[in-house]
């Protein structure tokens, strides 16, 4: 059996770096006080690369800084604003709509040049789409630069025109955590596999074909219904954070395999091809035909995987991150709505390609050691609110790993659900907008 440090230090909830460093300053210590003839000479070379070394170190700690305050600086000029979806009693757009919804609001602005990156502190604008219930009335908000308001309306109106926008106060910046009153549970989202590898998305559902209404499975359909579920004094709020991929900017350069497979210069589209040179070469059998010395044969999983894979590419990319918060008054905190938060993106996953699990945030802890004064807890529910508030992803204070999700599956988990939805919380405007018929007598 093979032991693996890293794997016991975390099953005991011990930060395999904490512990890294703890054992390298004792390894020190006895090297200083036991063999310091081996000390001596170290540190000769160190002082002597010193006038080198530290210039260097100072430039690279100056530079870093440097950005992070243009940054800063810059983001918090801009205005933001929160805008809320109210729908119809109908929505006859299957989530093909959100799609090209999203695909024009890929636009990167802001990072073109050197002095727009590295002067100005320009950064790519990012979006919120929000799914919420509050006290289990569902909204929809998207948030966005004010400066992006005119275009963000001007899109969800082309592919929705019988919903209402409306520029509403945020939500979130109502909430304050007080300690003994409410009680908060939150966490972050990743996928279980390497970003080109797609999650469930409504095409494998059959919503590209645009089914009657009876016939439609929402993915999401559960979560709405899960967000109906909450009471008076509870909230369940789940943002998706997206901004223009970076490298999905690079057109102008193309990669291509031996399948045959070509595409833009991206990080995860490479990887992507990667994948399926991997999965071609598994497939690829040796022969005895002198002619044919090679014949591929994938099997029905393995294809299916190579066709997810070439689909997932064959759209623009996002960098996405995923949070999801539960709130209750004290008395109302109902741990099951813990578990039901966690999965509402299950249904999105499958073994052979992708999927979400929860990760980091979480406000439990299964050993004492890790937060044996109860003051880790309380930390970290008022942080995860305060991350979300700021909608804070990409950038500081709140930095976070994102991973790529292509536009097709942004609308997979937010888009406006039809009737099949039957939440009976799901907030719809009283009657679509329509222009009046032109035969009508003046």
């Amino acid at each position: 059996m093979e032991l693996n440090p890293v794997k016991i230090l975390d099953t005991f909830k011990i930060p395999a770096t904490g512990f890294l460093l703890v054992a390298f300053g004792v390894l020190l210590w006895i090297l200083y006080a036991q063999i310091p003839v081996y000390v001596s000479p170290a540190l000769k070379v160190i002082l002597f690369f010193m006038p080198i070394l530290v210039p260097i170190i100072l430039a690279k700690v100056f530079w870093n800084l440097w950005l992070e305050y243009i940054r800063a600086k810059f983001i918090h000029a801009q205005e933001y604003t929160l805008l809320e979806i109210r729908l119809p009693r109908e929505i006859l757009r299957s989530p093909l709509a959100m799609d090209t919804l999203l695909t024009n609001l890929h636009i990167g602005p802001g990072e073109g040049t050197f002095i727009n990156r590295y002067i100005e502190g320009k950064v790519r604008p990012w979006f919120s789409l929000e799914m919420v219930s509050l006290g289990g009335q569902i909204h929809f908000y998207i948030w966005t630069r004010k400066a992006l308001k005119n275009l963000v309306e001007a899109q969800i109106y082309g592919q929705y025109p019988m919903v209402e926008v409306h520029e509403v106060d945020d939500y979130a910046q109502k909430v304050q955590y007080r300690p003994g009153q409410m009680s908060v549970w939150g966490c972050d989202f990743k996928l279980s596999k390497p970003d080109p590898y797609p999650i469930k998305t409504y095409i494998d559902y059959g919503l590209d074909k645009d089914p009657k209404e009876e016939f439609k499975i929402d993915p999401m359909g559960g979560f709405f219904e899960f967000l109906a579920s909450v009471g008076p004094g509870e909230q369940i709020w789940l943002q998706l954070m997206i901004r223009v991929n970076k490298d999905d900017l690079k057109e102008n350069r193309k990669f291509v395999y031996k399948g045959g497979l070509t595409g833009s210069t991206t990080s995860w589209k490479e990887e992507a091809a990667e994948e399926i040179k991997k999965i071609v070469k598994e497939a690829t059998i040796k022969t005895v035909d002198q002619k044919n010395p090679t014949t591929l044969n994938l099997s029905k999983g393995q294809q299916d995987v190579v066709a997810a894979l070439e689909r997932s590419i064959s759209k623009y990319g996002f960098d996405a991150g995923i949070r999801g918060i539960y709130i209750a008054e004290k008395d109302k905190f109902n741990a099951v709505n813990i578990s039901a938060l966690t999965a509402s993106l299950k249904q999105l996953g499958s073994l052979n390609l992708n999927g979400f699990v929860p990760t980091r945030w979480f406000t439990q802890f299964d050993y004492p050691w890790q937060d044996w004064r109860g003051k880790k807890q309380e930390k970290m529910r008022s942080a995860i609110i305060e991350a979300y508030k700021r909608r804070s992803w990409f950038h500081p204070p709140f930095k976070t790993p994102s991973f790529v999700l292509n536009t097709e599956e942004v609308a997979t988990i937010f888009h406006f659900p039809g009737a099949v939805v039957q939440a009976p919380t799901l907030g719809r405007i009283p009657s679509t907008k329509g222009e009046a018929p032109p035969n009508l007598p003046v």
